[in-house]
Order: structure tokens, then C-alpha cells, then sequence
């Protein structure tokens, strides 16, 4: 999956010319370019830029004597907190690789993570997950435990870092260097460990700066957790001079509240969010109008529902497209959350400008405007692979797209309109039925606030 190290055209050129910037780059130059502004607000802690930067320097020193380098793979287990992520980029920008384990998750697919990653370090925040660590490492006794906090076991990584002189972070990132497992599909048997590079995180920020249209100096709550999408917001908000405000745990008083409090213009939310929002009593009473961007997504949204929120939080909604294997894909921007086109909000976005995008039948070919397909996708972003997995990763990126495994269809204009994923299709006297359908005509009930639509077997 790696390029050729010399140039196509030109041997002698090497390939690096054209590599772009990793990640760590990319936070190491914001940080320095505002060092007195607030980086991170949270309950616990707030941090300038430029405290960031030095933060993320000392963990760097502790974590290089605990054997975080070049090739070494570290998995993080922490709530919505700013040192969680400092320690992310250290790691990365010392040449190691970081999994980030689901904060909600169960025991057994945690340690099954450490374990198919085959992880040397596991990072706990012992405020918030002291207890599962314990049982973590009593399943890796092997692994070097660091804890963000004092625990019954392991090693305080903050008090060491504490302890550490003043220094400048070291940035040996590189764009081809392995940065990112993240895990998908462990729900029916082995997990899938999605591989991406540092230079491939690079370019899923340079996405976001291209075609999510953020605010300027965005004030960005991050409520979802900050181990998923949500994180992918953190270094475009630093880039462009924000301040991000990190929440534990969804409670939609203490979002609309900080919303008001904060003056919040961006945030990030899956639409079971949304829906809570809108059926709170605090809903009538917040002031919401500092609210220039909610990004929206991981899952489809009533239509119904989403006029809606546009008329109570107003025009400020757009939805991002993507998937583990490929982020973002697509955008639906602000100005298409039109009410007056009520057949737009079913749309999940234009491609983004770094992608490609097609839709394929079963045997591979285009399908006409307006026909379903699979969407396939070509972009700089797509997955280097799946971790120890090359007949899984020759199946889906094998023919040079990435398969998604969704069904969508595309308008004149370019908008993708998901139907719903190719494995949940219902085949019903011939036709094809997809639950998506279903879920938006029974959601148009003004009594029906969710519905969720499956296939059961049938005799006939």
C-alpha cells in the first residue's frame, strides 16, 4: 500500500517531494502561531497554546523512556480530556502509532484491541476508567501501564511529565510512518484495525480546512467522544486560532447550557443528540444563537426531524459523510439545509474536493443518474489497509476504489442521497426495500420521534 520511494517520471526526484504534512505538523505549527490564546477548556483544566505545546513535550520525555518510538504502537483509554490527547500526538510525533479504545466500550473488545494490535504501552485517565484499567492490564500483564492520574497501578504519567524541565516537542513524525488503528466490525468475529499514516491524518485535516465551511476562531464543543469524528475537528479548530471546549458524556441541560455560557459556534453531534436536544424543556429557554455550525452524522437523520431543529436552532446545520475507512467523503453544506427544499435534507453531500466518488452495481459498473449504487471511492484519505489483514484489504480497495458497502443515489447537481447499506436491503416480491425508506415515511408522524426498521425471514 506504501508509494514507490523514487519518483515515476524522474528516479533520481524522490517520491517524498510530493508528501504532504502529518498531523503532528500541522498542531505543532498552530500551537506556535497563537501561544497566548486558549487551546483546550474543560472541566478540569484549561490550556493556552503554548501550555499545550509544552505539555505535549514533556509526556514526549516520559514516554520515550517507557519505549514510544519509532515503530512502537500505544493504546489510549480516556474520557473527553485534553491530556489524552496531547499524549496522542506525542506518541505520533515520536514515530509510534496510537489506538484509541472506545471510552463506552466492553472489556472484551477493548483487551481484544490491545491484543490483535499487540500493544506495548496502554495509556488509562484513572479520573474516569481507573477500574477497567485495572482489568486491562490484569489481561496484558506484559504491557507497560502509564496512567493519567494516580491508580492503584502503572505509572503516573502526569506527575512524571510534571517533573520534567521546560522543553520544546520533538517532531519526528512521518507522512508514511503507521499513526492510526482505529477498529471497526468486531461485532461479528476479529476486529478490523483500520491503518492510517500520519501524512493520511494529514490530509484528513486539509480536508476538513477545505471543505467544511468552519467559523472563524470556532469556540468547538467536543461532546462525542474526541477517540472518534470528533477528534478530526481539534486540529482544523487550532489551525484556525479556536478554542476547543471538551464535555464527559452526553446531558443535553449541560450542553444547551454551555452553549449559552460559552457562546459555543461550532459542535459536532449524531442525530439521537440532536433529538434530545429538541425534546428538552431547556430547549425553549437557552440562547443557541452563537451557533454558527452543527456538524451532524454517524448515522442517517429523519428528514422530518431535521426541519425541525433548523427551525428551532436555525440555518446553521451540515451533515458529514464518511466511514472509518475513508474520512470525510462528502458534506452537505449550511446553505442546502433549505427548508423550502424539504427533498434536500434526505442528501448526505456533495464529494469533497479530494475525492472521487462513483456508484457501482454488482458487477462493477456506473449506474445511471438516479439508480442506486454502491459508492466507491477514490481520495488521498482512503485507509492504507486493514492491520494484518490482506484478503480483507484486497476485497475492499483491491480495484483501486474503496467499497463502502453504501447505497446511495446522486442528483443532478452532485448531492449523494444515501439509501441505506447494501447488506440491509430487503428483497420483497422482487423489489428491493431499504429500511432508510421505511424509517423516513414512519418518522413523517408528528407521534413518531425514532423508528428503526429491520428484515425478518420470511416464507414467502
Amino acid at each position: 500500500m506504501t508509494r514507490p520511494e523514487s519518483h515515476p517520471l524522474s528516479p533520481a526526484v524522490p517520491a517524498a517531494v510530493h508528501d504532504t504534512p502529518t498531523d503532528s505538523t500541522l498542531v505543532f505549527r498552530a500551537l506556535a502561531r497563537h501561544p497566548g490564546r486558549t487551546a483546550f477548556r474543560s472541566d478540569h483544566l484549561d490550556l493556552t497554546y503554548a501550555q499545550t505545546a509544552g505539555l505535549i513535550a514533556r509526556l514526549q520525555r516520559v514516554l520515550e523512556r517507557h519505549g514510544v518510538g519509532p515503530g512502537s504502537r500505544t493504546a489510549i483509554l480516556s474520557a473527553n480530556r485534553p491530556e489524552s490527547w496531547c499524549c496522542s500526538v506525542a506518541n505520533i510525533a515520536l514515530g509510534g502509532a496510537t489506538t484509541m479504545l472506545h471510552p463506552l466500550g466492553a472489556r472484551e473488545g477493548q483487551t481484544a484491541q490491545i491484543e490483535e494490535l499487540g500493544a506495548q504501552v496502554v495509556i488509562v485517565d484513572a479520573a474516569n476508567h481507573a477500574p477497567r484499567g485495572a482489568e486491562l492490564q490484569a489481561d496484558h500483564p506484559g504491557a507497560t501501564f502509564l496512567t493519567l492520574g494516580p491508580a492503584d497501578y502503572g505509572t503516573d504519567l502526569l506527575a512524571a511529565a510534571a517533573a520534567e524541565p521546560e522543553c520544546a516537542p520533538i517532531n519526528r513524525s512521518d507522512p508514511r510512518q503507521p499513526a492510526h488503528y482505529n477498529f471497526t466490525g468486531g461485532t461479528t468475529g476479529r476486529p478490523k484495525g483500520v491503518m492510517r499514516t500520519a501524512g493520511g491524518a494529514g490530509r484528513i485535516t486539509l480536508a476538513v480546512m477545505a471543505d467544511f465551511d468552519l467559523p472563524r476562531a470556532p469556540r468547538y464543543l467536543a461532546v462525542a467522544p474526541i477517540s472518534h469524528v470528533a477528534g478530526t475537528k481539534i486540529t482544523p479548530t487550532l489551525l484556525k486560532g479556536g478554542t476547543i471546549h471538551l464535555m464527559n458524556g452526553f446531558d443535553p441541560a449541560k450542553v444547551l447550557a454551555t452553549i449559552e455560557a460559552e457562546r459555543i459556534s461550532m459542535t459536532l453531534l449524531v442525530p439521537t443528540m440532536i433529538y434530545a436536544l429538541l425534546d428538552h424543556p431547556d430547549m425553549a429557554t437557552r440562547d443557541v444563537s452563537s451557533l454558527e455550525m452543527v456538524l451532524y452524522g454517524a448515522a442517517p437523520m429523519s428528514p422530518t426531524r431535521l426541519g425541525e431543529a433548523i427551525e428551532k436552532f436555525g440555518p446553521v446545520f451540515a451533515q458529514l459523510y464518511g466511514q472509518t475507512e475513508c474520512y470525510p467523503i462528502a458534506v452537505l453544506p449550511v446553505a442546502d439545509h433549505d427548508v423550502s427544499r424539504p427533498e434536500l435534507l434526505s442528501a448526505c453531500g456533495f464529494a469533497v474536493s479530494s475525492a472521487t466518488v462513483r456508484l457501482l452495481d454488482a458487477d462493477g459498473n456506473d449506474v445511471p443518474q438516479g439508480m442506486p449504487g454502491e459508492i466507491s471511492v477514490q481520495a488521498p484519505q482512503v485507509m492504507e489497509g486493514y492491520y494484518e489483514r490482506p484478503e480483507l484489504t484486497l476485497e475492499t480497495l483491491g480495484d483501486g476504489w474503496l467499497r463502502t458497502g453504501d447505497v446511495a443515489v446522486r442528483d443532478a447537481e452532485g448531492r449523494l442521497y444515501i439509501v441505506d447499506r447494501r447488506k440491509d436491503m430487503i428483497v420483497s416480491g422482487g423489489f428491493n426495500v431499504y429500511p432508510r425508506e421505511v424509517e423516513d415515511a414512519l418518522a413523517e408522524h408528528p407521534d413518531v420521534a425514532m423508528a428503526a426498521v429491520i428484515g425478518v425471514p420470511d416464507e414467502k
